[in-house]
């Protein structure tokens, strides 16, 4: 036993460190446009306007939307191994032939290949922490981990810039360094990465009853749908889809156009300048999930939803006063503004998709619950990505502004939801029953 209790932890450590980086890795080749498309602009040699740019940015984000709907339910019968190596590879792919070949046609297909390889992501490596940290742990432990696509946000455009247009002086060297880091990546994942605890001969985290031989063929024979029938009678699952579908917008927006904002604003500070300021939100990134799990877990008694509303209310008012700060010329000011925003976004954004979907999932479906919310907010992100390109700035952020508000609204009727079954001695919080199974991965 305390064999075990040894072993176990260091593959949780292994696994937490490899899982990070995964998916911090992802953004590599997902930012690589964001910053191609300060050098596109000037190329005479490949005429993108801000709508074709949009447009392709939609591409994407429709096809990561798809394959957050797909990927979860094949995580969940297949495992996260296959499903998301394939997907650092096949991104990795396209990212190299982007760099390589400019023309339109290529940039489509491959932003829809990029979608679909990006979106393996993040609910197979959900799925996977699941299968190693019970359900008391999650809220901290995926605040946590959650700060890798903060983390990755933060480091891919400055990279991606400095080798663009310091070291090699062209836009295609933004999409090049970014498969070479995904590549490495997939190698280290390959080594090192495990679906579950049993597959290095220690016992479940929690375990599944024990089923006869005829149950165990039974359940083989179910179809991969019947997990997206029951998460779709989980009506704590399709709030939380509808709260990320109304918060993704900001953040894609800022993700994908970010530089292009400030450098149409701010233009003295230079191409790099507008590649490294909109980091400041990604750097708030990788707090805000920190702050919210703890909250959650310590001060709400593993209730997700107090501290999510909390953080949106703030968020709202960040995004109305943001536009307003650039206009002002002053870089100290839009740095503070984009890091509180960060701060306010990052953490319900981790909270709703993570730990919440994971909690409020349905058994052996934390894949796909995972999977349900992030393709709701993925079909939202699509207007992020569409939505800079076609009007101005101003009202675009007004527009995310009301969003973020509206999704705050959606969960204050949900306060007090928590995972059935899950007991507490937090004295705020209600031991009632809830009606919704807990996740058991």
């Amino acid at each position: 036993m305390n064999k075990h209790i040894g072993t176990i932890k260091r593959w949780r450590v292994q696994i937490f460190a490899i899982t990070w980086l995964a998916y911090a890795a992802f953004y590599f080749t997902r930012k690589a446009f964001s910053v191609a498309k300060l050098g596109i602009a000037e190329d005479p040699t490949f005429m993108l306007d801000k709508m074709a740019m949009a447009n392709l940015d939609a591409i994407y984000l429709t096809a990561y939307a798809v394959g957050q709907f797909t990927w979860g339910i094949l995580a969940d019968r297949f495992g996260p191994r296959v499903v998301v190596l394939g997907g650092l590879l096949i991104s990795a792919g396209a990212a190299l032939v982007m760099g390589n070949f400019a023309t339109l046609p290529i940039f489509a297909t491959c932003m829809l290949i990029q979608g679909l390889a990006q979106s393996t992501g993040w609910s197979g490596l959900c799925k996977n922490l699941g299968s190693f940290f019970p359900s008391e742990q999650r809220g901290r432990v995926l605040g946590l981990w959650s700060s890798c696509y903060a983390f990755g946000g933060l480091v891919a455009s400055p990279f991606a810039g400095w080798w663009a247009y310091t070291l090699i002086g062209t836009w295609h060297a933004a999409f090049v360094s970014s498969a070479a880091v995904v590549g490495l990546v997939a190698v280290l994942f390959f080594i090192f990465q495990r679906n579950k605890p049993e597959d290095v001969g220690l016992p479940a985290v929690e375990p599944e009853p024990e089923l006869t031989a005829e149950e165990a063929l039974a359940q083989s024979k179910i179809s991969i749908w019947v997990p997206l029938k029951e998460i779709l009678r989980n009506r704590t699952v399709l709030v939380l889809g509808l709260a990320y579908f109304m918060l993704k917008p900001a953040r894609y927006a800022i993700l994908l156009w970010g530089p292009v904002i400030v450098f149409e604003q701010m233009p003295s500070v230079g191409k790099v300048g507008a590649a490294i300021i909109p980091t400041s939100f990604e750097l708030a990134g990788l707090l805000g999930p920190i702050m919210i799990g703890l909250a959650s877990d310590k001060l709400f008694g593993a209730r997700r939803m107090p501290a999510c509303v909390l953080s949106l209310l703030a968020l709202t008012v960040t995004l109305a006063l943001f536009m307003g700060a650039l206009h002002t010329g002053s870089v100290v000011l839009v740095v503070a503004l984009l890091f509180v925003m960060g701060l306010t976004l990052y953490g319900p954004d981790s909270m709703i998709s993570g730990a919440a979907a994971i909690d409020f999932g349905t058994a052996k479906a934390g894949a796909t619950a995972a999977g349900f919310v992030n393709g709701c907010g993925s079909v939202g992100a699509v207007l992020g990505g569409l939505l800079p390109g076609y009007f101005d700035s101003v009202t675009v952020f007004i527009v995310f502004a009301g969003c973020a508000m509206f999704s705050a609204l959606v969960l204050i009727p949900h306060w007090n939801s928590r995972p059935g079954g899950l007991k507490t001695n937090h004295p705020s919080v209600p031991n009632r029953a809830m009606n919704i199974k807990p996740l058991r991965t």
